[in-house]
C-alpha cells in the first residue's frame, strides 16, 4: 500500500526517504570503467558496487517506496507589492492590426548582402590606394583584428599581400555581409515609403554608432588606423546596393496572411471592417 504523502492532521507529511544506494551505484560504474584502462581487481570492487548499489536502491523503492515522516510548520505569508494595477480597456473592434502579410526570403537577403558587400569593397579600396598606394592595406586591417602578433604592424606590412590576411578579411567580411543582407531583407518591408534610401542610410549610421563605441574592443588597431569618412561611405554603399537588390525580388506571403478569413486572402469585398455606428445612433434610427 502507498503510504501517504499529504499533510495530516499532527503537521506531518511523508516525505521519500534518503538514501545512498545511488552514489554507491554510480561509484561502482565509475571503477568498472575505470578497471579497463587500470587492472582487473579494481573493475571486480566496481562489480560488487554496482549489484550492492542496485539491490539497495531496488529494496528502497521496491514493492513500496520508503518514506519518513518530516513535521511541517505552516505560517501565512501576505504577498504586498508596490507595483499598481492599470485597467487595460477593451479593444474596439475597429481596432485596426498591422499584420506582415508579404516578406522577402531568405536567400534574397543573401543575395544583397553579396551585392552590397562587393559594393563596399569600393570605397574601401579606393582609401586604401589613394592613402597607402595598396589595395591590400585595408584588407589586412580588417584582418589584423583576428591576428595578435599584427597588433603592432607597420603601414609597410599591412600594405603587403599576406594570404592569411586575405582568407581571414574575406571570411570577416563575408560573414559580416551576409548577416546584415539578411537583416535588411527583413527590414526593409517594415518601411512604408523609399524604402531602398531609408534603409541604405539610416541603417549604416546606426551601425557606424555602435561599431564606433565598440571598435576599441573588437579590434584595437581597426580603431587606431579607420579612416570614418571612408567606413561610412563603404557603409552606405552597401546599404544602398544591398537595399536595391533585395527589393527587385518578389516578396512571399507570411503565415499571417494564410491565417486571414478565405474571403480577404481571396481579394473579395466584404464588411469586416466596415465602421459600426453607435448604440445610440442605431436607437434613434430605429425610432
Amino acid at each position: 500500500m502507498q503510504p501517504e504523502t499529504g499533510h495530516n492532521e499532527t503537521g506531518v507529511i511523508q516525505l521519500p526517504s534518503p538514501t545512498a544506494w545511488p552514489m554507491v551505484l554510480a561509484l561502482g560504474l565509475s571503477l568498472i570503467l575505470a578497471g579497463m584502462v587500470t587492472h582487473i581487481v579494481i573493475a571486480i570492487l566496481g562489480l560488487l558496487l554496482t549489484v550492492a548499489g542496485s539491490v539497495g536502491w531496488f529494496l528502497q523503492v521496491l514493492p513500496h517506496e520508503a518514506h519518513e515522516g518530516s513535521l511541517v510548520h505552516t505560517e501565512e505569508v501576505e504577498v504586498v507589492s508596490s507595483r499598481t494595477l492599470i485597467e487595460r480597456l477593451p479593444t474596439d473592434e475597429m481596432h485596426r492590426k498591422i499584420l506582415p502579410i508579404t516578406t522577402f526570403q531568405i536567400s534574397t537577403g543573401i543575395k544583397g548582402g553579396i551585392a552590397g558587400g562587393i559594393a563596399m569593397t569600393v570605397p574601401a579600396g579606393i582609401f586604401s590606394v589613394l592613402r597607402y598606394h595598396s589595395f591590400w592595406y585595408a584588407t589586412n586591417l580588417l584582418a589584423a583584428g583576428g591576428f595578435v602578433s599584427w597588433a603592432s604592424a607597420s603601414n609597410a606590412f599591412l600594405g603587403q599581400f599576406h594570404l592569411q590576411g586575405a582568407i581571414a578579411a574575406l571570411i570577416i567580411h563575408g560573414l559580416t555581409s551576409l548577416l546584415v543582407g539578411l537583416l535588411y531583407g527583413a527590414m526593409l518591408p517594415m518601411f512604408p515609403r523609399y524604402p531602398i534610401l531609408t534603409a541604405g542610410l539610416v541603417a549604416p549610421l546606426l551601425f557606424t554608432g555602435i561599431l564606433y563605441s565598440a571598435l576599441g574592443i573588437v579590434s584595437p588597431i581597426l580603431n587606431q588606423r579607420i579612416d570614418w569618412f571612408y567606413f561610412v561611405l563603404s557603409q552606405i554603399a552597401f546599404g544602398l546596393v544591398c537595399g536595391w537588390v533585395v527589393n527587385l525580388h518578389e516578396k512571399v506571403r507570411t503565415p499571417q496572411f494564410r491565417a486571414l478569413p478565405f474571403a480577404i486572402r481571396a481579394g473579395l469585398h466584404t464588411d469586416l471592417g466596415t465602421p459600426k455606428p453607435e448604440p445610440s445612433v442605431r436607437e434613434d434610427e430605429s425610432r
